[in-house]
């Protein structure tokens, strides 16, 4: 199914799989708002998209987990370029340390940017979609949303939160025929993995942004009422 000129929102598109998300769905003549904390990172992304493609692209800072900045961001991304009709909600944070050791402020700020941003942003775009009734919400969310592990309390927890907010979403959404997905990658090859030292592997054995951002895109474009369930996909739809 085309996507062609849609309207997407895609959170945390300054870097790793929001940008290769926003490239993507630009080369499928996908208009794209990008949301993300860092102008410039914004801003490179945004040069990208207009040189490879005819689409329009508008840019908005925001804090997903500051409330305010999130509605003011969205607002200014809807008033220029329309209303979403695709939202991935793809911006997380990620540290790690045992229960003890973790400062309880950073293991409030994951719960707050991970699953606290993901409603923020989900709410303020909702409403619109119900009016229209149509829409799809892309989560991502990981497998440590679907399984605990040492030192990944405050991750897990959040992103475990993510998924049944996703549940939870599908269930109200699904009767203005919304589509409410998430999407559970393990290890993708970031700057963020990086950043936390995990093991990213050979190039050609390790999942990379452009991967889960191919996943994406081909999710959007399913028929609405299709309904998938493989490895790396959790999904509810319609019915």
């Amino acid at each position: 199914m085309s996507i062609a000129g849609k309207i997407a929102l895609v959170t945390g598109a300054g870097k790793g799989i929001g940008r290769a998300l926003a490239l993507q769905l630009a080369a499928e003549g996908v208009h794209v708002g990008l949301l993300a904390r860092t102008r410039r990172d914004l801003e490179a992304v945004a040069d990208e998209v207009k040189t490879s493609s005819q689409v329009r692209v508008a840019l908005a800072i925001a804090d997903i987990s500051n409330r305010q900045e999130v509605e003011t961001a969205v607002t200014s991304i809807t008033e220029e370029l329309g209303p979403i009709d695709f939202l991935i909600n793809n911006a997380g944070a990620a540290k790690f340390g045992t229960v003890v050791e973790m400062d309880p402020d950073e293991w409030e700020r994951m719960v707050r940017v991970n699953l606290f941003g993901t409603y923020y942003v989900t709410r303020k775009v909702l409403p619109e979609m119900m009016a229209r009734k149509t829409g799809s919400i892309i989560n991502v969310s990981s497998t440590s949303g679907l399984r605990g592990a040492a030192t990944t309390s405050a991750y897990s927890a959040s992103k475990f939160g993510v998924m049944g907010f996703t549940e939870s979403l599908m269930q109200e959404a699904r009767k203005f025929n919304i589509r409410v997905t998430a999407v559970t990658p393990s290890t993708v090859n970031t700057e963020m993995a990086a950043s936390l030292g995990l093991p990213i592997g050979a190039e050609d054995r390790m999942t990379q942004a452009d991967d889960v951002a191919q996943l994406i895109v081909s999710i959007l474009k399913l028929p609405q009422r299709a309904f998938v369930n493989q490895a790396g996909i959790w999904t509810t739809n319609p019915q």
